[in-house]
């Protein structure tokens, strides 16, 4: 059968990976890749781009909030459509992730606006008939009130007022609709924990990136991981086939957030909650790192979620855990004779004394 994909965020570097993967699939005839910039060369395990982009994908400059995008779908008979184009930030920094480089209006009109412009023209199509969306476990929020393991029917225990995870639910909520107005298309929408790896550039890797880690007196959050190789097969899988729902992806297990810390050999630095939030604000200011509210929040009660449905849905399971994840993205930033690189094994070895101490 005749396949074509569209990927949106292609300039992304997970975007980029899966429009790379998806042409390299024999059963697929073209993949078109839509951004507002071309799709960047692969970054290798060093984090540096390492040649050309593999594949055979079509780049189309097109941004999702103009009127190109139903004559882009129309014309290349897309029947599956792949997006990836939300994004986790509106920093500086983030526009090396795909983001927007704007301030927080232009991320939200490019997530929310461009998003409801995306499904209007899936909905318009005639071929369009499959429709995967990356979404994020951020829609689940992070509260005292939270309990321990999210499912994909669990409600957040409060609702998203600003930033990513904010956009993200609205993001759903137009997927839902959709669905509901086109039942014939497949509808798949993918909740991701935090993506780690060698080429993974967001605030969080950012911030475990820094010489010193502030963190919130008190708290010792759980934190969930999900490895790029992982997230790549696993947008790849859905886009291959019909999987309808929604379905959280992470890696088995979760870290506190002080065994992350252990692992990074970096300074630890407690912080009562309001000056946290306050060094946070000014790190976001100087553009060192993008952290939103909602990251400052699951810094200080953290978030873990059930991936069973997938398993049961997919036969899948990630190859990588949340911990292999990790110390995976460590092993890509270390720094050759840098202090606190220890093998990771004498890293559980200390932590492990510690604890029983």
């Amino acid at each position: 059968m005749t396949r074509t994909v569209l990927v949106t965020g292609v300039r992304g570097h997970i975007g980029a990976r899966v429009a790379a993967a998806l042409a390299g699939d024999p059963e697929i005839d073209r993949v078109i890749g839509v951004d507002t910039a071309p799709p960047p060369a692969p970054r290798g395990r060093d984090g540096e781009q390492d040649g050309p982009v593999p594949g055979r994908t079509e780049f189309v400059h097109v941004a999702l909030r103009g009127p190109d995008l139903v004559r882009v779908i129309r014309d290349a008979d897309v029947d599956t459509v792949v997006h990836l184009s939300l994004v986790s930030g509106s920093g500086r920094g983030d526009r090396r992730a795909g983001g927007t480089g704007g301030g927080r209006s232009a991320m939200k009109e490019h997530n929310v606006i461009g998003t409801m412009q995306l499904l209007a023209a899936c909905q318009r199509s005639a071929t369009v008939r499959r429709v995967v969306v990356r979404s994020t476990t951020a829609v689940y929020g992070s509260s005292p009130h939270a309990p321990a393991v999210f499912t994909e029917d669990t409600e957040p225990a409060e609702v998203a007022r600003h930033g990513y995870a904010r956009d993200a639910t609205e993001v759903e909520t137009y997927v839902r609709g959709f669905a509901r107005r086109r039942p014939d298309v497949t509808t798949t929408t993918l909740r991701f924990a935090n993506l780690m790896g060698p080429g993974v550039d967001s605030p969080l890797t950012r911030y475990f990136s820094q010489p010193v880690l502030p963190t919130v007196l008190g708290f010792d959050p759980r934190l969930q991981f999900v490895h790029e190789d992982d997230a790549v097969e696993v947008l790849c899988r859905t886009a291959g086939a019909d999987h309808p729902g929604v379905f959280n992806v992470a890696g088995d297990g979760v870290l506190l957030l002080s065994q992350c810390a252990r692992r990074t050999g970096r300074a630890v630095v407690p912080l009562p909650s309001p000056a946290f939030r306050l060094a946070g604000g000014l790190a976001r200011g100087a553009r060192l790192v993008d952290f939103s509210p909602e990251q400052l929040t699951l810094m200080s009660h953290g978030r873990a979620v059930d991936t069973a449905r997938i398993t049961a849905e997919l036969g899948w399971r990630p190859k990588y855990g949340t911990a292999a994840a990790f110390d995976d993205f460590l092993r890509s930033r270390a720094v050759p004779g840098g202090a606190g690189h220890l093998p990771l094994a004498a890293v559980d070895w200390l932590a492990d004394l510690l604890t029983k101490r």
